[in-house]
C-alpha cells in the first residue's frame, strides 16, 4: 500500500463503557461540523461511536448508553454466572435498531460526496488476523455488532461471510499502523485507556484457551495481545519521520471500566471528553 503524504486520520480505540469519553470528543467535534479526516478506523465501541458521528446523530451513544446501557438486560453478571451473555449485543441490537436506528442513508451518502473511507475492526476466529471491514448501508450494523462481540462475555459466533469473527480489539486494538498503511500522515487516536497504560497478559488466558480450543490461531493472537497493543501505543508515541500522531487520552482516574454502571462516572468522562474535544479544535492546525 502506497503511503502518500496528507492524508488525515481519525482512529478510535474500543473498551466498551470506557469509550464514553470519546464518545464526548466526537460530540464536540460534530457539533462544529470539524471534520479535517479522510480516514475513519474504530475498533468495537469505537467503531459504533464513530458510526454515530458520522450519522450527524452526535448524542446518540450518550443517550444509548443512559437508556440502554446500564441496565440489567445488557450487562448483567447473574445471567453471566448462570450461562448467558454478560453483554446481551442481540438485545441491544435489537433496541437500538428499533428505536434509535443510524441514519445510514445520511452517513454513506455523506463519505462518498465527499471520498472518505471508515472502516470497522473484527478479527477472524479461523486466522487470528484483523479484518478491516468497509461497510455499506446492509452491513454497517452487523459489522459494529461483530467488532463489540467481546468472546465469553457474548457467548453467541457470528460470522463475515460466512467466516467466524469477534471482536476487533483481539488483532488490532488501536489501528494506528493499519492508518499509516493506508496512507495516512497525521493519524489522530481516540483513546480508552490513558496514554501511560500499559497492557499485561490477561488472567482470562487459560479460560480462553480453553473455550476456543477449536481456534488455536485465535488463541495464539489472544496471548500476544498485549504484545500487540504496546506496539501500537510505541508507534503512537515515536511515529516514523514525516509521521505526526495526536494522542487524546482520559485521565488515570477515571474510574470507568469496560462495564462500568455508574452514571455519575459516565456522565462526568462524556462531559471531559467534551471538554477536551473543544481544546483539541482550537489548537489544531494542519500539518
Amino acid at each position: 500500500m502506497s503511503n502518500e503524504p496528507g492524508k488525515t486520520a481519525l482512529v478510535v480505540e474500543g473498551g466498551g463503557m470506557r469509550g464514553i469519553y470519546a464518545a464526548g470528543i466526537l460530540h464536540a467535534f460534530g457539533r462544529e461540523n470539524f471534520d479535517p479526516f479522510d480516514l475513519y478506523i474504530g475498533v468495537s465501541a469505537g467503531a459504533c461511536h464513530l458510526a454515530s458521528h458520522l450519522a450527524g446523530q452526535n448524542s446518540r451513544n450518550f443517550d444509548i448508553t443512559l437508556r440502554y446501557s446500564l441496565t440489567p438486560r445488557f450487562i448483567n453478571p447473574w445471567r453471566f454466572l448462570r450461562g448467558g451473555h454478560l453483554m446481551d449485543l442481540d438485545w441491544m441490537w435489537e433496541q437500538t435498531i428499533t428505536h434509535y436506528r443510524l441514519n445510514l442513508k445520511y452517513l454513506f451518502e455523506n463519505l462518498r460526496a465527499k471520498n472518505k473511507e471508515y472502516f470497522v475492526v473484527a478479527t477472524s476466529m479461523k486466522t487470528g488476523e484483523a479484518l478491516y471491514l468497509q461497510p455499506d448501508e446492509t452491513t454497517l450494523e452487523d459489522y459494529l455488532k461483530i467488532s463489540s462481540s467481546i468472546p465469553i462475555f457474548y457467548r453467541n459466533i457470528l460470522a463475515v461471510k460466512g467466516e467466524p469473527a469477534t471482536d476487533g480489539g483481539i488483532a488490532d486494538s488501536i489501528p494506528v499502523r493499519r492508518a499509516y498503511a493506508r496512507g495516512a500522515t497525521n493519524i489522530v487516536v481516540l483513546r480508552t485507556r490513558p496514554s501511560d497504560y500499559v497492557k499485561k497478559q490477561s488472567r482470562l488466558a487459560f479460560l480462553f484457551s480453553f473455550y476456543f480450543r477449536k481456534y488455536p490461531q485465535l488463541v495464539e493472537k489472544f496471548k500476544k495481545r498485549a504484545y500487540n497493543y504496546m506496539e501500537s501505543v510505541n508507534f503512537i508515541h515515536h511515529p516514523p519521520a514525516g509521521v505526526r500522531v495526536i494522542e487524546l487520552a482520559p485521565p488515570a482516574n477515571s474510574g470507568v471500566s469496560r462495564i462500568t454502571q455508574n452514571e455519575a462516572a459516565l456522565r462526568a468522562n462524556y462531559k471531559a471528553g467534551i471538554e477536551q474535544g473543544n481544546k483539541f479544535m482550537k489548537e489544531w492546525r494542519p500539518s
